[in-house]
């Protein structure tokens, strides 16, 4: 009976999937602007449902989807916010980057208003990034609001590649928002 149950429990430590591969994006350097408040509030950047998933997704056609084995080390929405709050603390000098589902608080000079429409790979070798963004004092109307289109090629093949040009595209969208918060 014991044997029985060691080899059953032998097969299904056998069946188990091992453990999936994880990837997160990172903030990437840009252009260091001046002239923003010292504290700014990044609002939760609104995700779409299909990317708001663990696992990575690639575009294989304009309406079909790809869940591909690896997956998002943490929720895509949380890590799209603490990136971009990440590449904007990186491009304005003398100004910090709050993010409002964060633990920090203050009075911010500047909030920042983002909502995400594409961002995946493909269908072709590229990354594109599609959004929406606006930026207002508290309180007070919309001073500046734009529409974004990033487009970065993959470096190569494979995960690593897909996620670099990711984290890139991220980037991209950082410095046109930085760039504006420091010209108000």
């Amino acid at each position: 009976m014991r044997r029985r149950a060691l080899l059953a429990g032998l097969a299904l430590a056998g069946c188990a999937s091992p453990d999936p591969e994880l990837y997160r994006l990172v903030a990437v350097p840009g252009p260091v602007r001046a002239g923003a408040p010292g504290l700014i509030e990044l609002r939760r950047v609104g995700v779409p449902a299909y990317l708001d998933r663990s696992q990575i997704i690639r575009a294989l056609a304009d309406s079909r989807l790809q869940a591909l084995g690896a997956r998002w080390a943490e929720p895509f929405s949380d890590m799209v916010t603490r990136v971009l709050a990440e590449d904007l603390m990186q491009r304005l000098a003398g100004s910090t980057v709050l993010t409002e589902t964060g633990a920090l608080r203050g009075e911010a000079g500047l909030i920042i208003e983002t909502e995400i429409q594409r961002f995946e790979a493909g269908p072709g070798p590229q990354v594109v990034l599609l959004a929406q963004f606006a930026l207002r004092p508290p309180g007070g109307a919309t001073r500046a609001a734009r529409v974004q289109r990033v487009e970065v090629p993959l470096a190569g093949e494979g995960m690593q590649a897909l996620v670099a040009a990711m984290s890139a595209a991220l980037g991209q969208l950082a410095d046109t928002i930085a760039g504006l918060a420091a010209s108000r």
